[in-house]
């Protein structure tokens, strides 16, 4: 298995798995548009990320998880933006952080697309 293919199941894996395991700040950033609890959305998107990580590490179902990968790295962005605003009035490194996350989508979609196309 490529090295770029355990990589991505690795980050994926273990964001899902903090999603369980220290699932408040992700609560936090859940965008409040969206209807219902945010620890349901948490569990959800932990959830969707170690089955993409799953999808990933087997050679059948790689492109569809690759695929699935850069979709949810695009779903999850709105959060990203929450996150940023609400952090706009945080100390500077926290700041920071949250405004590195907005580039650091575009990357990621790239290395998930990326994996798809070597998965042909």
């Amino acid at each position: 298995m490529k090295r770029d293919v355990i990589a991505l199941a690795a980050l994926l894996a273990t964001s899902g798995i903090g999603h369980f395991a220290r699932p408040g700040p992700f609560d936090r950033i859940v965008p409040q548009a969206l209807p219902g609890s945010p620890r349901t959305w948490t569990y959800l998107s932990g959830a969707a990320e170690l089955a993409v990580a799953a999808a990933l590490v087997r050679p059948g179902s790689r492109r569809r998880g690759a695929l699935a990968a850069a979709g949810l790295f695009v779903a999850v962005f709105p959060a990203n933006v929450k996150m940023a605003l609400d952090w706009r009035h945080a100390p500077p490194v926290y700041r920071a952080a949250a405004y590195a996350r907005l580039p650091l989508q575009v990357p990621l979609v790239w290395w998930a697309l990326r994996v798809a196309r070597s998965a042909r």
